[in-house]
């Protein structure tokens, strides 16, 4: 390689757990001598930590990757993560990506960067499902306000439409006094928030004979750090524990996402989910019961296969029946090797479209109904950056996006408001 320093760029597609990996994955070639620039920017090593949890998101890393080698045919193109992991095959066929690298081979990329010369063929380097067995501990720092602290991998789950225990393996994490250290790391560059992430975060501690709420209380006592939000948590695996934590009013935020995937029992035992919907209503009322205005989100999947017309009624009178603050909608979307693939009653796009926008319209009901009930509320803003000419972007406690004037001192610090006047989107000012 040459004796000048070598830039490096990234770009991360997905969840939360992405960004928290490629974070860790650029401070590991900055200490193998590389320079991070931005995707932007020319670089030597381009690096597409890609996603593959839909088929879309198949098909935005594949946009990605020929849009980078067509801005840039000399430079190396890695395509690394969950896509690669189990669709390397597809990837090879991309003319100009040099390097193909799974959920573990990612963290050695340095390792596999000898020479910067173009391959003919690209490299393959990936290991079996059963092989998935290491955690690879991973934080964000400088990306964003909030830093993004991974507790756990993998999914011990077979949801019958899912592919990401065959991306991720097995649920695994690393102990809590692991944890705790990198959030004293995080808690030493200024950072007020932490968002706790994970394929499963609820499962944290099956492998290491710990719970998530000893997790959870252990981190609260970490100095500098003000705040932790979590990330989804399977509504089987929220127990009452952590939600009296919350309601205690520690650092833990009184924000949940549950998800719920269909209202219907018999679409959920189709869905080889571990709950019936009973399950996922009693959290959702024991939240409400001690902490009355905490956001409350949950995912669902629109036109799941076999989803008859009287089950999506079901699904969706059921959801609206529920004091949700916003949902998360998803069209199915059909994954090869999954189950649900093969199953009869293939739900046709139009309907899938149909049902989808019928339920986004849902969510943006429950949405300004939530917002209307904490009109008056006393809460705390972490601010982010402008994110709109002449305003600055920041999130409450319980998950409200709210603006004010743009004022760059504000960045990254957390201030008390009283919510009261809204603009014609029904967003909050202040």
């Amino acid at each position: 390689m040459s004796d000048r320093q070598l830039k490096v760029a990234f770009h991360t597609l997905g969840c939360k757990l992405n960004f928290s990996e490629t974070s860790a994955i650029g401070r590991m070639m900055e200490e193998n001598g590389f320079q991070k620039v931005s995707f932007d920017e020319k670089a030597d090593v381009y690096v597409i930590h890609g996603c593959t949890v839909t088929e879309a998101a198949d098909k935005k890393c594949r946009q990605v990757i020929k849009q980078t080698i067509r801005k840039s045919p000399d430079s190396f193109i890695i395509v690394a993560g969950c896509y690669a992991q189990i669709r390397h095959e597809e990837i090879a066929r991309i003319k100009g990506v040099d390097l193909i690298l799974g959920t573990n081979e990612k963290y050695d990329i340095p390792g596999f960067l000898k020479d910067l010369e173009k391959r003919p063929v690209p490299e393959i380097h990936n290991c079996e499902r059963n092989e998935l067995i290491s955690f690879h501990p991973s934080y964000s720092l400088g990306d964003r306000t909030r830093a993004f602290l991974k507790i756990q991998d993998g999914c011990d789950y077979s949801c019958s439409y899912c592919t990401i225990p065959m991306a991720r393996g097995r649920s695994r994490n690393q102990r809590i006094s692991a944890c705790i250290k990198d959030a004293e790391k995080i808690a030493e560059k200024g950072i007020k928030e932490i968002v706790l992430t994970g394929v499963n975060i609820g499962d944290f501690g099956k492998s290491t004979g710990e719970t998530f709420h000893e997790l959870l209380k252990a981190l609260t006592a970490v100095k500098g750090i003000e705040r932790y939000r979590l990330s989804s948590v399977e509504p089987n695996l929220l127990d009452d524990k952590v939600i009296e934590m919350v309601a205690n009013k520690t650092k833990i935020l009184p924000h949940f996402h549950l998800p719920l995937q269909s209202g219907s029992d018999r679409i959920l035992a189709e869905m080889r989910r571990r709950y019936k919907r009973d399950v996922f209503s009693s959290r959702v009322k024991k939240i409400r019961e001690l902490m009355p205005l905490a956001g409350i989100g949950a995912d669902v999947i629109a036109g799941f296969p076999g989803e008859t017309e009287d089950d999506f009624r079901d699904s969706y009178n059921f959801l609206s029946s529920i004091d949700l603050s916003y949902l998360h909608v998803f069209s199915y979307s059909a994954r090869r090797d999954t189950p649900a693939a093969s199953m009869e009653g293939q739900t046709d796009s139009t309907t899938k479209q149909r049902r989808s926008k019928k339920l986004h319209l849902l969510s943006e009901k429950k949405k300004l109904e939530f917002i209307e009930k904490c009109r008056g509320l006393s809460v705390k803003v972490l601010w982010e950056t402008e994110e709109k000419p002449g305003y600055i972007a920041g999130y409450t406690d319980n998950y409200i996006r709210v603006y004010t004037a743009y004022d760059s001192t504000l960045e990254g610090k957390i201030t008390s408001h009283i919510l009261r006047e809204t603009d014609e989107n029904g967003n909050f000012i202040l």
